[in-house]
């Protein structure tokens, strides 16, 4: 495929292909088999769906990605990042991060995907450019944690912390990313 520079690519079967979406296929299937255990774990068709949904999404756009580049530092940066999104929205779903998934002051979350959106545009996916978006996307998770604190809205330190040092660990994948030489046909 063109723009792919190692052997497995963009094929059809190959093992990292095989292995995102046998992963969430395996994590689309877990709160099924919770349910047969537990009553805590109550889901319905349109729980299912919208979980379905953000797996495709995440995992289409890892695969696009992968099949860009053959920077390895680059795949995990974009593979980072996207789990931190995927985490960061289903969270707020499920339980919300500030108060319950129905507090109004979770949707400054938004804001955050919307710092490392608008950031990767920008950047046009090169390398620097996305650390930099993504170095703004951890001051943003860090900047709605100051502001619920202030508020007196309420927020998890640790939480915060977590989320900030996943987008600062994708920033310095893409950091890694910019040093390596990239093939010739690659992308980013």
């Amino acid at each position: 495929m063109a723009g792919t520079t190692d052997n497995e690519g963009g094929r059809r079967g190959s093992p990292r292909r095989m292995a995102v979406w046998g992963a969430a296929a395996l994590v689309l299937l877990l709160p099924l088999v919770a349910m047969q255990f537990t009553d805590e774990v109550a889901w319905d068709l349109a729980d299912f769906a919208i979980f379905g949904a953000m797996l495709v999404g995440a995992c289409g756009t890892y695969e696009l990605a992968a099949r860009a580049t053959g920077n390895r530092a680059y795949r995990a940066a974009v593979g980072l990042a996207l789990a931190t999104a995927f985490i960061l929205v289903w969270m707020n779903l499920a339980v919300g991060i500030i108060g319950n998934e129905e507090n109004p002051a979770n949707l400054m979350y938004g804001g955050v995907l919307a710092v490392g959106i608008i950031g990767a545009f920008i950047a046009r996916f090169q390398p620097q450019g996305m650390e930099r978006a993504l170095v703004a996307t951890a001051i943003a998770q860090a900047l709605v944690a100051a502001i619920a604190l202030v508020a007196g809205l309420g927020y998890t330190l640790v939480l915060t912390g977590f989320f900030v040092a996943l987008w600062l660990t994708s920033a310095r994948l893409f950091r890694q990313a910019a040093r390596e030489p990239t093939h010739a046909g690659a992308a980013p």
